[in-house]
């Protein structure tokens, strides 16, 4: 078999301005695609559960927040059971579990409306505080970032499989979000600087 030598490797690609279009087209102006974009509900009048609203906005280096950010969530539902062939039950049909949300063109702020979700089992067996795992991409950044957010003042934080094993665990505060009321949420993810948020290699 003859080596291949004359075609090199093309240059890697970020998720430039089209990941919109393709993943929000509603939020683009191009309608006809999709009645809502995927993922802008999460919820339901029958979703169990205590009804959150989380929000955000993703800072560069220089604490200037990204206008073009895309950010996707994924959780379990109230009673910890994630929506796809959990073994430990069935989950909420009538919560989707995922969720995906653009930023504010002009201020860069993005917002879920979602349900608290419960504990879930770390694979030993331990349980994990309730969280929201994030998925984040934007100009620039050629593969998609995965952090957590979990909720303040959770007696649960302590014992956290993950958190515990953090080496620095001055930098857990980022990964803690801040109670503006008793039902909403901020979550701000720092890509660089004194504040950078505890990204996961997953």
């Amino acid at each position: 078999m003859q080596k291949l030598t004359h075609l090199k490797e093309s240059p890697s690609q970020t998720a430039g301005p089209y990941v919109h279009i393709g993943c929000v087209p509603n939020f683009c102006g191009i309608t006809g695609v999709y009645d809502q974009d995927l993922g802008a509900s999460m919820v339901n009048d029958q979703t169990k559960g205590d009804r959150i609203t989380v929000t955000g906005s993703v800072f560069d280096g220089t604490g200037t927040p990204l206008k073009d950010a895309l950010v996707e969530i994924w959780q379990a539902d109230a009673n910890g059971i994630y929506p796809t062939g959990d073994p430990r039950g069935d989950a909420d049909q009538n919560f989707t579990g995922w969720g995906r949300a653009a930023g504010d063109c002009d201020t860069g702020v993005w917002s879920f409306e979602t349900i608290k979700p419960g504990a879930v089992p770390f694979p030993d067996g331990r349980m994990m505080a309730p969280h929201i795992s994030f998925w984040i991409v934007a100009r620039g950044i050629n593969i998609g970032l995965q952090t957590r957010m979990y909720f303040p003042n959770d007696p649960m934080l302590a014992d956290d499989p993950w958190l515990t094993r953090i080496e620095h665990q001055n930098r857990v505060q980022t990964l803690i979000a801040t109670e503006k009321t008793p039902t909403t949420f901020q979550f701000d993810i720092h890509l660089q600087g004194p504040d950078e948020t505890i990204f996961f290699d997953v």
